[in-house]
């Protein structure tokens, strides 16, 4: 009689095509899942509460591009924590950069509002980046010098950036008394992204483009790209080889800070126009899912983060469509990064039923 064992064999890498077979299958369970999930809950057939989730995300021009601009930051926050993972750095301290990054932003749009947009932006810009260094370079150097747990570090700088914000927001709280700072500079737009080719979020898409691609560029050809890679996999190999091993982590890290600072800018400038300590969004954390399941393919994380948007947005329509309450996204949300995270694992491993005897009792 023969028995069947599994036997796990890791994958030293996967075609592209594989990769996205495995992807779109986890994607059709979790679209079953939750098929199932809102026939519970709304007693209706499914297909017609997908259709309204569509419509929710892409029903309108305007929610077409709001569902793109979600997208564009997620995968902004998704490409800055690629180097940081690619070194094996575990930096969850991405809603704090970007937190700080947002958080400067709004400062200079309250007190640079006479500025005209020409300077005031390239501000923000270089600004937002420098806070998010900063806020990424403090674990880091913690990391180099003393060998601290970066996961622990960083996330705490989360709870951190959450305090400051709050202590602005009593600052400029406008009017006295109201807890929030309301839209800044809504009667003359000083520091919010103009028009780009007519699109609103136009100047959203083309930053996200450039550094998406600068990023892999960086990482594919460049001697820090090739450091990296090489610290992620040993450093033991890293300082045989002659890196500065400290000095790659300190560089590394500021520029993931430095991109989820950018990111915040784009929360603040292109989109919401205020400062919150929800700014983030999550963000932070739903990336970390959508860069280690993507295994750092700019492709695939531009496709998996639209998606998560998609549904999240859709999710929001649905929810007040049918009455629901508006846990519903988070949970439907929640489905798809549980299947995503299952179909993580079948891209890393490959799992092979072995046959093997049944030799008895002995």
């Amino acid at each position: 009689m023969h028995k069947y064992g599994i036997r796990l064999e890791k994958r030293e890498d996967i075609p592209l095509v594989q990769m996205l077979a495995i992807g779109l299958a986890a994607v059709a369970l979790a679209l079953v899942v939750c098929g199932v999930f809102l026939l519970v809950i709304t007693k209706t057939n499914p297909v017609s509460v997908f259709a309204g989730i569509i419509d929710g995300a892409i029903g309108t021009n305007r929610r077409l591009w709001v569902t793109i601009r979600d997208s564009l930051v997620l995968l902004l926050v998704a490409v800055a924590l690629v180097p940081a993972f690619k070194m094996k750095f575990w930096n969850i301290g991405a809603e704090g950069q970007i937190l700080m990054g947002g958080l400067v932003s709004a400062a200079l749009m309250i007190y640079g509002k006479s500025l005209p947009n020409a300077l005031l932006l390239p501000l923000i810009f270089v600004s937002s980046c420098v806070a998010g260094f900063v806020w990424g370079l403090i674990p880091a150097v913690f990391k180099a010098k003393f060998n601290t747990n970066e996961t622990l570090f960083t996330l705490m700088m989360n709870y951190v950036a959450m305090q400051i914000i709050s202590c602005c927001i009593v600052l400029w709280e406008n009017p006295i008394g109201s807890n929030t700072v309301g839209i800044i500079n809504s009667a003359n737009n000083a520091g919010w992204f103009p028009f780009v080719f007519g699109l609103r979020y136009g100047l959203n898409l083309i930053i996200v483009v450039f550094v998406t691609v600068m990023m892999a560029l960086y990482l594919k050809f460049t001697k820090h790209g090739y450091e990296i890679s090489v610290v992620g996999e040993s450093r033991s190999t890293a300082l045989y080889a002659g890196i500065n091993v400290n000095k790659v982590i300190v560089r590394t890290v500021g520029l993931s800070g430095s991109v989820c600072g950018l990111a915040g800018c784009l929360v603040v400038c292109g989109a919401s126009h205020t400062v919150s300590t929800s700014l983030a969004g999550g963000r932070g954390f739903t990336a970390i899912i959508v860069a280690w399941m993507s295994l750092f393919n700019s492709f695939v994380m531009a496709g998996v983060s639209f998606f998560l948007c998609f549904m999240q947005n859709g999710a929001i329509q649905i929810a007040s469509q049918f009455g629901l309450n508006d846990t519903v996204s988070d949970i439907l949300v929640g489905i798809l990064i549980f299947f995503f995270i299952g179909s993580g694992f079948f891209t890393r491993y490959k799992v092979h039923f072995v046959p093997h005897e049944d030799k008895g009792d002995l």
